[in-house]
């Protein structure tokens, strides 16, 4: 699939207590450049999220932040090529599904688990078909891995629902994976 050329990226507005977390934040933002695609995320300045904004503006790319104008204009960045202010949380998680051709699931908290389900929950009833991506750096997915393998076992979630997924610990592969389509099972 390589008419990917926006990449929407959900992750933590903290930098989390691992290291392995920025750095990789880091690495995800040069393939994201690297590739020519642009970066869609909440448009935040702190936390993995200015990690990743700053990697692919200091790569030569471009990035568009999506942030409700209620939030404190301290936490936006100041330097994106585009920032969008909506008025809700929900009109930002719009316009971020609108805009991307594919997403990534980097490590994060409330927020970010509210918008992967959400995004995965709208391809899995069809709303759209673009490619998801789990980043399980440091394996902080895997205990959210096995747990929707007990809900498929359980038949709450079926194995093709688990297959919409590709789950990858590198993002140079993730990407890679995700502009040729290729899932890694659950």
């Amino acid at each position: 699939m390589n008419n990917i050329k926006s990449i929407c990226v959900f992750l933590g507005a903290t930098e989390g207590k691992n290291p392995v977390y920025r750095s990789n934040a880091d690495l995800l933002g040069l393939e994201i450049a690297k590739q020519n695609c642009t970066l869609i995320y909440g448009g935040a300045r702190n936390g993995l999220m200015g990690v990743l904004a700053d990697a692919v503006l200091g790569a030569g790319g471009d990035v568009i932040g999506i942030m409700p104008a209620s939030l404190p204009s301290e936490l936006h960045h100041n330097q994106l090529t585009k920032l969008h202010l909506v008025d809700t949380m929900h009109d930002r998680k719009a316009l971020m599904s609108d805009l991307a051709d594919a997403f990534v699931f980097f490590p994060g908290g409330l927020g970010t688990f509210e918008e992967v389900f959400e995004v995965w929950n709208a391809k899995k009833i069809g709303l759209h078909n673009k490619p998801l991506g789990f980043l399980n750096i440091n394996g902080y997915f895997n205990g959210l891995l096995s747990f929707l393998r007990d809900c498929s076992a359980e038949h709450f979630i079926t194995e093709d629902h688990l297959q919409q997924v590709i789950i990858m610990e590198d993002p140079a592969d993730l990407i890679k994976h995700m502009r040729t389509n290729v899932s890694k099972r659950l």
